[in-house]
């Protein structure tokens, strides 16, 4: 971290390890040199005014007040300036992050589930096809309601508490909620974005350092809150693949569906987050006879 930088790490921020990162440092870093020479600057007047005037040396008030515009020339300057910061900065930053999404050939697309007080990851597998998912279908063991019987989901990979991603690849994020608002946030990666039960938000970020990293929830959710972490963990190509075919492999096990289970998925199954949507074959048309009965007949 450069010697502008030490004051974000005076602060306790951890080092970034992002792609994006830098250029959020960089806003924060001036907003906190700015902040600490308006510090300075207003208590070296402060002092200044009880020296200038005080009692001893005008025992008689004086009802005119200060005529010189340097004040307002001042404040003017401090407004422009954090105009510039916001208009200039801050704002394109923002509509860079959300308008401008890496490919989604290149990226690792990761569905992202919060509840009280626990994250949930869910990825693909090697077939890049998310398996189907039903509410009818969530359970301890099925956090997500996947369909056991969606051939999709044989290689689907759910894990609650730690996610894997390579280092150097775009990561797409699709946040949701199973109950209240959360926010998945992770702080060296200068990410952060609020899940909405019933909403897709999307984010995403590059990491650039293989490493562990904490994942906290940035929003009150409950008397857990403070609890409600996660793991981050970047590491190589290489062990990325390992853990990668690891858990298809674990996946593959526990794919079988249960003995009694339905062959056919309920009628409340719906498609995962992102995924294209499909008409559901139970589901047969208004206007067919078996759905509309015949009022003579």
């Amino acid at each position: 971290m450069n010697s502008l930088a030490l004051i974000n790490e005076f602060l306790g921020q951890p080092p970034n390890a992002s792609s994006h990162g830098y250029q959020i440092d960089h806003i924060i870093e001036f907003c906190h040199w700015f902040m600490g020479a308006l510090f300075l600057g207003w208590s070296a007047f402060f002092v200044f005014v009880l020296i200038r005037f005080r009692k001893k040396r005008h025992p008689v008030a004086d009802h005119a007040g200060v005529k010189s515009g340097i004040s307002t020339h001042l404040e003017f300057s401090v407004v422009l300036i954090e105009a510039v910061l916001l208009l200039g900065f801050a704002i394109p930053l923002w509509a860079k992050r959300v308008n401008q999404f890496p490919p989604g050939k290149d990226a690792i697309l990761v569905h992202v589930s919060g509840q009280q007080f626990s994250w949930n990851f869910h990825l693909p597998g090697p077939d890049g096809q998310f398996s189907r998912r039903d509410i009818y279908l969530v359970s301890n063991s099925n956090p997500l309601g996947l369909d056991p019987n969606d051939p999709a989901g044989r290689d689907d990979i759910v894990t609650m508490g730690e996610l894997h991603v390579p280092v150097n690849r775009p990561v797409i994020i699709e946040l949701s909620s199973k109950d209240v608002i959360h926010d998945f946030f992770l702080p060296d990666m200068r990410i952060a974005a609020d899940a909405i039960p019933g909403s897709l938000i999307p984010m995403w970020f590059t990491p650039i350092k293989t490493g562990t990293y904490e994942v906290i929830c940035g929003q009150l959710c409950g008397l857990g809150h403070s609890g409600m972490k996660g793991t981050l963990v970047v590491d190589t190509p290489e062990d990325y693949q390992a853990w990668l075919k690891e858990r298809t492999e674990l996946a593959g096990t526990q794919a079988a569906p249960p003995s009694g289970a339905p062959a056919n998925p309920p009628q409340g199954t719906v498609p995962p987050p992102a995924a294209p949507k499909t008409e559901n074959p139970n589901t047969q048309p208004q206007n067919s006879p078996a759905a509309s009965p015949n009022p003579g007949g």
